[in-house]
């Protein structure tokens, strides 16, 4: 059962409008903590790989704050997205002016995911720093009245899971109105043939690489595949079983843990399946594309998939200033919170397989037509 004082606190930040000057009584050092924490949140917002990266060193300084591992892990999934659409099999199948809406599509969302996020972690350090909740920062930042209940709680519980849920729904909430239900991304990417083939070809699972045997020379994968990438609903719950995969699994944490400790993102699949991606493109250009899977292993004589790393795949790109306003509208959100057991076997390796093995054939496929297009 959800704490009777976070249910009666966000009742009231219900009925409550937000100021319209966020930070009036702010004290002269208090505002030097904001430019302080907006220059650092600046500073690892360049691209995928600087935000990942992020996350992971405040996961290390704060293990207590779970949502850092499990942004860092779905972060990582973002980069590979993000070079796949400069990759061997998905250059093939989208055209240009499509691999860069899916770019900017994606790259908007795990931008305005950290200048969100990270503000709250830099505070939270201050306030174990100064052993003393400074969560009144947070309007400065225009962060939901939602996570300021719930970072009280958690300053005063320090329940774990409660508050890497929360952050869960927060993101995605988040994200909902500025890059779901944007206009300019329904036109371009959302409401495109090309992402219906994305998501018919479920190109969207989200893999967590982990060591099965203390040296760490064998990576296994554990996952989860999101079926509708519209719907709020869908990703708070793929969040839930994701974090119930990492924190709720026995013995999958120190394995996960292991394995980024030895594997630093780069944005290249490689960084999991060297035997089947290659950060080095071997294929000759404008050769016909022959099948090379089978199982996730190469075929007999086949060059690896070329899986670029992120700083060759795309340019860091400007952002305009994220949009104002709060989410937390519906207090019935907080349902989510609710501490069930979460279904999750977390085997996605085969189907991951047999996605890249139908990528092959689409690709083939449309390389046929055009062929006879040709004729």
């Amino acid at each position: 059962m959800l704490d009777l004082w976070v249910k009666k606190e966000l009742k009231k930040k219900m009925k409550k409008k937000p100021p319209e000057n966020p930070s009036p009584q702010l004290s002269g050092y208090e505002k030097q903590l904001i430019h302080v924490i907006k220059e650092q949140t600046e500073k690892y917002n360049k691209n995928n790989v600087t935000r990942t990266q992020a996350y992971y060193n405040f996961y290390l300084q704060h293990p207590e704050i779970h949502w850092a591992l499990l942004g860092h892990m779905v972060s990582r999934n973002g980069g590979w997205n993000m070079t796949d659409l400069k990759g061997e099999l998905l250059t093939r199948l989208l055209p240009e002016k499509d691999q860069n809406a899916f770019f900017s599509f994606l790259e908007r969302g795990n931008w305005l995911i950290f200048q969100d996020v990270f503000p709250q972690f830099l505070i939270y350090d201050l306030s174990v720093k100064a052993k003393a909740d400074m969560f009144h920062l947070f309007p400065s930042f225009h962060i939901s009245t939602f996570m300021e209940t719930m970072w009280r709680y958690f300053w005063k519980k320090g329940d774990c899971y409660t508050l890497a849920i929360a952050t869960v729904i927060n993101e995605q909430s988040y994200l909902e109105k500025r890059v779901i239900q944007n206009a300019y991304f329904k036109k371009t990417v959302t409401g495109t043939v090309g992402f219906k083939l994305y998501d018919f070809l479920r190109f969207n699972n989200i893999l967590f690489p982990y060591c099965t045997d203390q040296k760490g020379q064998k990576t296994e994968l554990v996952g989860d595949t999101l079926r509708h990438f519209t719907s709020l609903h869908e990703r708070i719950l793929l969040g839930k079983r994701l974090y119930a995969l990492l924190f709720q699994r026995q013995n999958m944490l120190p394995g996960v843990l292991k394995w980024t400790r030895e594997h630093p993102h780069t944005g290249s699949r490689k960084d999991y399946w060297p035997h089947l991606f290659n950060d080095v493109n071997g294929s000759a250009p404008r050769a016909l594309y022959k099948r090379r899977i089978k199982n996730c292993k190469l075929r007999k004589g086949a060059n690896r998939l070329y899986s670029p790393k992120l700083r060759y795949a795309w340019k860091n790109i400007p952002h305009e200033e994220a949009e104002v306003g709060d989410w937390f509208e519906d207090y019935h959100i907080i349902e989510y919170l609710n501490h069930k057991e979460v279904d999750v076997d977390g085997k996605v390796c085969r189907e991951y397989c047999r996605t890249l093995e139908k990528i092959e054939l689409t690709v083939m496929a449309k390389e046929a037509v055009s062929l006879r297009e040709e004729e």
